[in-house]
């Protein structure tokens, strides 16, 4: 039972993995960007929550309301601003771009609210748990994170599948010359995959605030948790990211089964394994199929 009550509780945990790692996803698949700053900016997020959670009296969840809106915006803004511009430039440049904003975004997140530990407050819902026998509970927090992770994955696909301006970014994607011979813009649909994958990013961010705490660095050990979810899947697959994170998640709470200490570490193996055996992720598949 102990050790189905892993796999459970690793399941659960991939579903915030999947939901961190949408927007690195999105990004890759529609503009080839690995954005360096994606961790960072997920925590920008979680100490927007905590601003409005406790200088506001904001509840938790209810936060979302400013702050996606808000990191839609900025992600338009970034995109038109500095990442369009690198584009342009090709090469090692968006790579540069993200990974000097993710630079300051930490410098001004221990200017501004110190190095100390921080989380979102969100009250009994963050500990309550289900509980199926003696030594199976499931948390309602987790549970709550895997649906909305697998809701935002699903909706994504969607979007790309049965909506003009998602079938416009598929397009571009596969060729941009050729879309933009069709008529398509391609600097706003960058800017509107990036104002989207913020938004994910936004929504991660907050979930990730309340479930554990948080500092300035934070950001790194998010960025690689997505990053591994996303490469175990399978660059640029929106389904894959779910199963990268899943898989993930799964790998670290069976190695902390075994031993605490290891559980980090046998996520990493299994990354690095996937790395090995199958470099194109599990479901390599692009964005746009």
């Amino acid at each position: 039972m102990e050790w189905i009550n892993a796999v459970l509780q690793g399941i659960l945990l991939g579903g915030l993995y999947a939901l961190l790692a949408a927007g690195l996803s999105l990004m890759f698949g529609v503009m080839r960007i690995v954005n360096l700053a994606h961790g960072a900016l997920a925590i920008l997020a979680a100490y927007l929550g905590v601003i409005l959670s406790q200088n506001f009296g904001i509840p938790a969840f209810a936060t979302l309301i400013v702050i996606l809106p808000l990191m839609f915006g900025l992600g338009w803004v970034l995109q038109m601003t500095l990442l369009n511009r690198s584009l342009v430039r090709g090469g090692l440049a968006p790579i540069l771009v993200t990974f000097g904003l993710a630079v300051v975004l930490i410098q001004l997140y221990q200017e501004i609210f110190s190095a100390d530990f921080k989380s979102i407050q969100a009250g009994s819902i963050a500990t309550d748990s289900i509980v199926i026998n003696d030594q199976i509970a499931i948390g309602v927090f987790p549970l709550l994170t895997f649906v909305v992770g697998v809701v935002v994955i699903v909706a994504l696909q969607l979007f790309l599948s049965r909506t003009r301006s998602g079938r416009a970014m598929r397009a571009t994607s596969d060729d941009k010359d050729a879309a933009q011979l069709m008529g398509i813009d391609n600097r706003r649909i960058y800017a509107l995959a990036t104002a989207i994958a913020l938004t994910t990013v936004g929504l991660a961010g907050v979930f990730l605030g309340i479930r554990t705490q948080f500092n300035p660095t934070y950001g790194d050990v998010t960025l690689v948790f997505a990053f591994e979810a996303v490469i175990i899947g399978g660059l640029g697959s929106l389904w894959g990211t779910l199963v990268g994170g899943m898989v993930l998640g799964i790998a670290q709470t069976l190695g902390s089964q075994i031993n605490p200490a290891y559980g980090i570490l046998i996520g990493h193996l299994v990354f690095l394994a996937i790395l090995v055996f199958r470099p194109t992720g599990l479901l390599p598949k692009a964005v746009n199929s």
